[in-house]
C-alpha cells in the first residue's frame, strides 16, 4: 500500500513553526516511502477562514519548498458528501438527532460539576424517536458505551481511551453544517490517507474519530501525535515569544532550508548531526525517532544555522533570495550595480540574515544623502582632506580597476602620507559606504565601481571643506 500523508491547515491565521513543522513531517515521510504528500484546507469555520490566509499558508508552503502532490482541497467544496455520509450514519443507527436546548445543557453540566463528575453529554436523545416542536436539532455520532478504542501512536506508543469516558460528539449543527471531527474522517477516508501525523493536541479527537471511521466500515490510517513547541520559558510557542509565523522568518532574512533544518531537530535526531540537506532529510527521517516529549524553540540556534547556510549554500541560490530583499528596499539589482552573487561572496561572513545583507549592501544600488553620524564625526575630520584627495588622484590614474590594484593605492598612499592603514581606508569607506562598515576596502572599491567611487569622495571632500567653512 503506497503511502499517502496530508497536511491539513485552518486558514485562520498565517501558517506558524508548528504548522510547518507537520507540514515538513508529513512531508519528508510521504518522500521518503515513494508516497503521496496531500495538502487539504480545512475552511469550514467561515467566519474565521480567509482567502487571505489561505494565501499566506500556500505563500509559506511555497517559499519552504514543501511540494504537494495533490490539493489543495477545500472542505467547504466538499459539504454535500458530508451530508450524504451523516445520513447514512443516521439510517445505519449510529448517529441520531438531538433536540437539546442550550438551556438543558448547561443545566446538565452544572448538575454533573455539583457531582464533582466531568461535564460531558448524558445521551438523553439516544433513543428519542420523535422530533421536538420548535427545536432544530444537531445531529450525534452514537459513541459505543462498551469497550476501548487502542492506538498504537507511532510516537507515543499505545494509547488506551475507553469508550465509556467518550460522550456523543455533535456531527452536524442545527444548521446542517458538519463540524470538524466528522470532516476529518470522510476526508481521511476519501483521500486514503494512511498517515496521520499531526500535533499532540488532537490526540483526544482521534479515538472519536476512529470510531466514526469503524461505524462506517472503514479501517483508520496510523497515527503520530507529534508534542508541542514551547518557547524558551516553557510555555507555549505563541506571538509573545517572537516571529512565529513561516512567511516572517522569510521577512526577517532566513533562508528556507535554515529553518527547514532547525524544524526538522525539533523534536527528531540522527546522532548528534546538526545540519541537514534536504536529501539527508529525507534519506534518514523516521517519524518513530521522534522525542515524546516538547521541544524548546531557540532563536538564537536558528540564527547561528542561518548564517551557516548563507556561508556555506551555492552563493547563486542565496543571491536568488537576496534580490527578493534588495527589491522590498526598492533596489532593483538589474538596473546597475554589483551582481548580487558578489555581493553574497563579500557580505556573507559578518551578515548573519539576508534582511541584514540587503540592509548593508544598499549603498552599492543607489546614492545616500547623509553620512552616519558618528562615522562622519570621527573619519570625515578635515584631516581626512589630504587623504581622500591623493587618494581620488591615485585612483582616477589606475589603469586596471581590480582588487589588487586598489588595495595597493591604498597601501601606497598610507606609506606617502605616513600614516597607519586605517587611518586611510576608514574615511575612505565612510565616503563609500556612508558608514564605517562594509566589506574589506579593496572589494568595496571594486564592486562599487570606477565612476561611484570617484564621484562618492568628490562628494566627501566637498562635505569636509564645507563643514570646514561653517566652522570656520
Amino acid at each position: 500500500m503506497s503511502v499517502r500523508t496530508r497536511f491539513a491547515p485552518s486558514p485562520t491565521g498565517y501558517l506558524h513553526i508548528g504548522g510547518a513543522r507537520t507540514a515538513l513531517f508529513n512531508w519528508l515521510y510521504a518522500r521518503k516511502h515513494g508516497g503521496d504528500f496531500i495538502l487539504r484546507i480545512e475552511d469550514t469555520d467561515r467566519e474565521r477562514s480567509t482567502r487571505e490566509s489561505v494565501n499566506v499558508i500556500l505563500e509559506g508552503m511555497a517559499w519552504l519548498g514543501l511540494d504537494y502532490d495533490e490539493g489543495p482541497y477545500y472542505q467547504t467544496e466538499r459539504f454535500d458528501r458530508y451530508r450524504e455520509v451523516i445520513r447514512q450514519l443516521l439510517e445505519s443507527g449510529h448517529a441520531y438527532y438531538c433536540y437539546c436546548t442550550k438551556e438543558e445543557l448547561e443545566a446538565m453540566r452544572a448538575e454533573q460539576m455539583a457531582r464533582k463528575e466531568k461535564p460531558r453529554y448524558d445521551g438523553r436523545c439516544r433513543e428519542r424517536t420523535e422530533p421536538r416542536e420548535g427545536v432544530q436539532p444537531v445531529i450525534r455520532f452514537k459513541t459505543p458505551r462498551e469497550g476501548e478504542v487502542v492506538i498504537d501512536d507511532l510516537v507515543r506508543g499505545r494509547v488506551v481511551f475507553r469508550n465509556a469516558e467518550l460522550d456523543d460528539l455533535i456531527i452536524a449543527r442545527s444548521d446542517g453544517t458538519p463540524t470538524y471531527n466528522l470532516t476529518v474522517v470522510v476526508d481521511d477516508l476519501d483521500m486514503g490517507i494512511t498517515h496521520v501525523i499531526r500535533g499532540d493536541d488532537h490526540l483526544n479527537n482521534t479515538p472519536r474519530q476512529i470510531n466514526i471511521m469503524r461505524a462506517l466500515g472503514a479501517e483508520p490510517p496510523r497515527y503520530a501525535h507529534v508534542p508541542m513547541i514551547l518557547g524558551e520559558d516553557g510555555a507555549r510557542l505563541s506571538k509573545r515569544h517572537g516571529a512565529v509565523s513561516v512567511l516572517e522568518y522569510r521577512d526577517q532574512g532566513y533562508l528556507p532550508e535554515a529553518l527547514l533544518n532547525y524544524l526538522v531537530r525539533l523534536g527528531w535526531a540522527h546522532g548528534d548531526q546538526e545540519i541537514f540537506s534536504v536529501d539527508e532529510m529525507i534519506e534518514l527521517f523516521d517519524i518513530r525517532d521522534v522525542n515524546k516529549s516538547a521541544s524548546t524553540f531557540n532563536p538564537s540556534k536558528l540564527l547561528w544555522l542561518n548564517h551557516h547556510y548563507i556561508m556555506h549554500s551555492d552563493p547563486l541560490h542565496v543571491a536568488h533570495h537576496l534580490r527578493w530583499h534588495l527589491g522590498h528596499l526598492g533596489i532593483d539589482p538589474a538596473e546597475g550595480g554589483p551582481d548580487p552573487v558578489d555581493v553574497v561572496l563579500a557580505q556573507r561572513e559578518r551578515c548573519k540574515t539576508l534582511k541584514e545583507m540587503a540592509e548593508a549592501s544598499a549603498f552599492f544600488y543607489r546614492d545616500f544623502d547623509t553620512y552616519d553620524e558618528k562615522a562622519a564625526r570621527k573619519h570625515l575630520k578635515p584631516e581626512a582632506l589630504e587623504v581622500l584627495k591623493a587618494l581620488y588622484q591615485r585612483f582616477q590614474a589606475l589603469p586596471e580597476w581590480a582588487p589588487e590594484p586598489l588595495h595597493q593605492v591604498v597601501l601606497d598612499t598610507a606609506e606617502a602620507l605616513g600614516l597607519k592603514l586605517g587611518k586611510v581606508a576608514q574615511p575612505l569607506r565612510v565616503a563609500l559606504a556612508g558608514c564605517a562598515i562594509s566589506p574589506p576596502i579593496d572589494v568595496t572599491l571594486h564592486l562599487l565601481g570606477r565612476e561611484k567611487s570617484l564621484a562618492r569622495i568628490e562628494k566627501a571632500i566637498a562635505w569636509i571643506e564645507e563643514k570646514s567653512s561653517q566652522q570656520g
